[in-house]
């Protein structure tokens, strides 16, 4: 990978993402266990519940590498930008099954959720400088 320089912006919301990322894989793990599960699609073929638990362990390991990995951010904000389109099924079900959660209790709600995923997408590349790092090898 290329050296790519980020801005101090960036690396603050770089690791305001990281901070974010273990929050939610505390809650996945714990105290917001339920509610995640009410948004896992019923066609996933596993238990709910591991599908929660997995998905904590992913985002805590993510969340910490956004935060303490910086020599490989890039692959890092990679990755994260994946996940997010990888459980976007779970918030698309969410809506369209008017499942309530995470105070999400309308289908307003639920579908000004959905418009938030792109903006994590694009967070998670930008913030650590993966959306620079295309752009310079597509020059190449």
């Amino acid at each position: 990978m290329y050296a790519i320089q980020t801005t101090k912006l960036q690396n603050l919301l770089r690791i305001l993402l990281g901070v974010f990322m273990i929050m939610a894989g505390i809650g996945h793990c714990t105290f917001q266990r339920l509610e995640f599960q009410a948004q896992v699609p019923n066609w996933i073929p596993v238990s709910k519940d591991l599908v929660v638990i997995l998905s904590g362990v992913v985002e805590l390991v993510l969340g910490l590498s956004m935060i303490f990995w910086k020599k490989e951010r890039i692959r890092i904000g990679i990755a994260l930008a994946l996940f997010y389109l990888l459980v976007f099924p779970g918030n698309i079900a969410q809506y369209t099954n008017g499942i309530n959660a995470f105070g999400l209790n309308s289908d307003k709600a639920r579908l000004i959720r959905l418009f938030f995923q792109p903006v994590l997408v694009l967070w998670a590349l930008w913030s650590t400088g993966a959306l620079k790092y295309f752009f310079y090898r597509k020059q190449m």
